[in-house]
């Protein structure tokens, strides 16, 4: 008897403490569940450029993005010039993310025969949940040299005088699903300015936006603010206006504007194409990403 009651206590002890630790574990995933975590804002802008200014996006980490931009000549030029279609400045560029916040490019530009290489480094990332930060921010940081030979031969041409330096500092933000905005205040550095009154320093700012028309397209514009005290050449403001169309593993934008060259000391400085006038220049960008290396935790 006191066998048969010894094993009943037994057998309801261990039902009780294994009920008890299947509580704790019960518990314990809807602590897990509760915990907050951390949802990143993703595709602030389709690609890395709003339009010919740079946004705050990276290709991805491994994926090198081969970038083609093409300008036409001014609708203004008229019939002779089959309204600018018979001219043409182009930028080649290659893109590299070297990881998800860092990334290198490298371009080639018709005018002037410049070529220009940046980096560009993600500093902090918009995100709602355990962390909660309101904007992303990047800082991109270029240098261009000109290659075409200068007009006055008779004096000593370095190639350092061809040197120019611009940093910006990309702020971001994805208001909605369809609307996103960023803020470009810009440092521009050049060797060599055309007389002792332009500053070899000099100072903008840029505005950017996105909205979103349909899963893959989206309309696209920007501006750049460069104040006149600041140089002694006839120049306007930059104002343009794209048209995104995203197909699989190319972007593509339709654009215009009043600036021809498309890397930034250019055409945020030097653009002398005014709206009014017709200075108007119809272009496009073509951007295609490739998988050159895949993350240690990638997944087919």
């Amino acid at each position: 008897m006191r066998r048969n009651l010894n094993t009943a206590l037994l057998g309801l002890l261990i039902l009780v403490t294994t009920d008890i630790f299947a509580q704790d574990d019960m518990f314990a995933l809807f602590d897990k569940g509760d915990k907050p975590v951390t949802e990143f804002a993703y595709a602030t802008f389709k690609t890395s450029r709003v339009v010919y200014g740079q946004s705050v996006e990276n290709p991805a980490n491994g994926n090198l993005l081969f970038l083609v931009q093409h300008n036409f000549g001014a609708v203004n030029s008229g019939a002779s010039e089959f309204f600018g279609l018979d001219k043409a400045t182009i930028r080649l560029g290659f893109e590299y993310g070297i990881n998800d916040r860092f990334s290198v490019g490298i371009g080639r530009s018709t005018w002037q025969k410049t070529i220009d290489g940046f980096v560009k480094a993600k500093i902090l990332r918009q995100s709602t949940g355990a962390q909660n930060t309101p904007v992303t921010v990047s800082y991109m940081g270029s240098m261009a040299v000109r290659t075409l030979k200068w007009e006055d031969q008779s004096r000593n041409n370095y190639l350092t005088n061809g040197l120019s330096f611009v940093h910006q500092l990309l702020i971001a933000r994805k208001f909605s699903n369809a609307f996103s905005f960023q803020l470009s205040p810009t440092i521009i550095h050049k060797n060599l300015v055309a007389t002792t009154s332009d500053k070899n320093t000099s100072f903008a700012c840029g505005f950017g936006g996105r909205y979103k028309l349909t899963q893959r397209t989206s309309v696209n514009a920007e501006y750049f603010y460069y104040p006149e005290s600041q140089t002694s050449l006839k120049r306007n403001d930059v104002l343009s206006v794209g048209f995104d169309i995203e197909t699989g593993g190319h972007v593509f934008q339709l654009h215009i504007s009043n600036a021809d060259a498309m890397f930034d000391r250019a055409f945020i400085t030097e653009t002398s194409g005014s709206w009014g006038k017709g200075d108007i220049y119809f272009g496009f960008n073509i951007s295609r990403a490739f998988v050159i290396r895949k993350p240690k935790d990638f997944r087919e």
